[in-house]
């Protein structure tokens, strides 16, 4: 069953040959946030992704909309306000995905207990009125009784302050919709595979649909680059002797039951023996413990990246000296790693990719190719906001002013839900399934496949395990024994070819593995 914004019907409005106004390449935060930013000002918007949308770094994140604690300490100040502010934005435009969460930094001496206090105080006065609420200091006993689980042997007290968490996939599945509420088209699966140029000027792209080898002609007044740890890929299509402009740093988490860490309270341990923080956080019933920061510049056209062994050891050696049951391999439930891109200044030691700058650049090549790269999901709206300012500049696109502050994302509802899919929720209960979990262990129902793949593009057995549903995330083990129940209800959706079924879910279960290959 499809609807009137079936995938064909988008591929339709491609063949007819009209100009857009902007063309995003990339269809992760930062390239979702430029399309739902050029819709929402009125320019013709097409946006593609070679892969899913999220696929890469962007459903691999941390889990947090947050300004960034450990940034002040760098002395990021203006990138901490930044998101500060954004975090606000996110919380009051799609509060059915961001919601507050407090965190807890424990001390195990009064020095500590005061530099982190001071250092907090200045992350309040940062927010302004953006701020959630106060940090507070607490004694050992506060600590003992909001995270149970926590060693308690030299424990002085701690402090607690706020921050935001979310659902990084169903965000942007949510940002993807509210771009095609505001009239964008975005498509997944197409691949850009040829930059088009006249008279020098990049004017669009060959793009090849993955699903039927068919290559499509679109030209745009604008192009965007907007595609995460692969930009410099789609820069040397431009331009073949372009110089790469990021190092990609490897970061992964591993999830546990909610009993490691009981309680609804987060974990932040502000220095381990790398130098960088560790969060143990309450994700969805169960608990997310990250991340790591691993130079991987070898990895830069690699699609999936694997933790390390050395990365999941690093976090179960950081976690056993902390929590009083210690994790090993055999509680893990899931484990999947992401790959940042960080912008690399020359003069920078590739050895320390915990030290470059997590800002974002938005640059121009001399054919017109405009790069937005670097950053994080928190200030996926600011840099939105700056590269489609910068195409007005470049394209000569009628001005408009950015509505994106206040703009209600998908799905918003009137108040604060802990239900993900917000206004659809009606919808989805409508849908066959909707009392049928997948399996025992997930909170995933077989009406969340049916709605995915009318509604929310999902074009694979993938698409749903890792991000229409989070079930890969969860538990590895129950999401792959969901495979079978899903293919049926492909079939029953979509009645693809058996030989496509077929190879989709021998893909899908090759894909499930790498979430526990290294337990």
């Amino acid at each position: 069953m499809t609807t009137s914004t079936s995938r064909e019907d988008k591929l339709a409005t491609l063949r007819d040959q009209r100009p857009w106004d902007v063309l995003i390449i990339g269809g992760g935060a930062s390239g979702l946030g430029a399309a739902v930013d050029s819709a929402a000002r009125g320019y013709q918007t097409l946006l593609v992704e070679a892969r899913d949308f999220a696929s890469g770094t962007s459903m691999c994140s941390t889990k947090l909309i947050h300004g960034g604690v450990r940034y002040l300490r760098q002395g990021d100040i203006g990138m901490v306000r930044n998101a500060l502010r954004e975090r606000s934005f996110l919380l009051h435009n799609a509060p059915h995905l961001v919601h507050p969460l407090a965190f807890i930094i424990p001390a195990w001496n009064q020095i500590d207990l005061l530099m982190f206090a001071g250092g907090l105080k200045l992350y309040d006065l940062l927010s302004g009125w953006h701020n959630l609420a106060a940090s507070q200091s607490l004694n050992r006993q506060e600590v003992i009784t909001a995270l149970p689980g926590l060693k308690s042997a030299g424990l002085c007290g701690g402090i607690r302050y706020w921050d935001g968490q979310f659902d990084d996939a169903r965000l942007a599945i949510t940002l993807m919709r509210t771009a095609t509420d505001l009239g964008a088209t975005c498509l997944n699966y197409l691949p850009a595979i040829r930059l088009l140029k006249t008279n020098g000027r990049v004017t669009g792209a060959v793009l090849h649909d993955a699903e039927t080898g068919e290559e499509l002609e679109v030209t745009a007044r604008a192009i965007i680059n907007a595609s995460g740890v692969h930009a410099d890929s789609v820069r040397q299509l431009d331009d073949a002797n372009a110089l790469p402009l990021l190092t990609p740093s490897q970061g992964i988490h591993l999830v546990f039951d909610a009993d490691f860490l009981p309680g609804q309270q987060a974990l932040m341990i502000p220095k381990t023996e790398d130098g960088r923080v560790m969060f143990a956080i309450p994700w969805q019933g169960k608990v997310l413990l990250g991340t790591t920061d691993t130079p991987r510049p070898e990895l830069a056209q690699l699609n999936d990246p694997q933790p390390l062994a050395e990365e999941i050891d690093f976090l179960l050696r950081t976690a056993a000296g902390v929590l009083t049951r210690p994790p090993t391999r055999a509680d893990i439930r899931s484990a999947f790693a992401g790959l940042r891109p960080l912008i690399h200044p020359n003069n920078t030691d590739e050895k320390n990719t915990a030290a470059l700058s997590r800002e974002h650049a938005v640059l121009v090549s001399p054919s017109g190719l405009i790069t937005l790269t670097g950053g994080k999901w928190t200030t996926y709206r600011l840099m939105a906001e700056q590269v489609i300012d910068r195409a007005i500049e470049v394209a000569g696109l009628n001005a408009a002013p950015c509505p994106t502050q206040t703009l209600k994302l998908h799905g918003c509802p009137s108040g604060p839900t802990s239900y993900a899919y917000g206004t659809d929720a009606p919808q989805l209960a409508a849908l066959p399934g909707h009392d049928r979990l997948l399996h025992p262990n997930l909170p995933y129902t077989e009406a969340m496949v049916r709605f995915a793949i009318r509604h929310e593009a999902a074009r694979t057995i993938e698409d749903i395990l890792t991000r229409r549903t989070r079930a890969l995330f969860h538990d590895a083990t129950a999401a792959e024994a969901c495979i079978e129940r899903i293919a049926g209800i492909f079939a029953e959706e979509l009645n693809p070819l058996p030989e496509r079924l077929a190879t989709m879910i021998a893909a899908a279960r090759c894909y499930a593995r790498r979430f526990r290959l290294s337990f």
